[in-house]
């Protein structure tokens, strides 16, 4: 097991920076993809969020993660759920592919 501060070395470092960063925009890119569908699509290309998606998502945004229901917050665990495996490999020292 790594010490302390090589995990914090790692934790750190540039290549599990860019692993992560690479996580986070397939996940913001999926979000994006799913957004973009729920809107109306206007003639100049911009897009309308429906009312409802909009005030939906305005509530979630102003509510503490320990407020949400049960649902959206396995929600969010399951986007969490995408990094950990790049941590673990990072913090034990794993050369398996990704």
């Amino acid at each position: 097991m790594p010490s302390h501060s090589e995990v914090r070395a790692i934790v750190n470092g540039e290549a599990l920076l860019e692993e992560l960063a690479r996580v986070e925009h397939e996940r913001w890119a999926h979000w994006q993809q799913y957004v973009h569908g729920q809107c109306r699509r206007a003639a100049d290309g911009s897009l309308t969020i429906p009312a409802e998606l909009a005030e939906r998502w305005a509530i979630q945004i102003a509510t503490p993660y320990t407020e949400l229901s049960d649902a959206e917050k396995e929600s969010d665990r399951e986007q969490v759920r995408r990094y950990l495996p790049l941590l673990l490999d990072a913090v034990a020292g794993s050369d398996a592919p990704r």
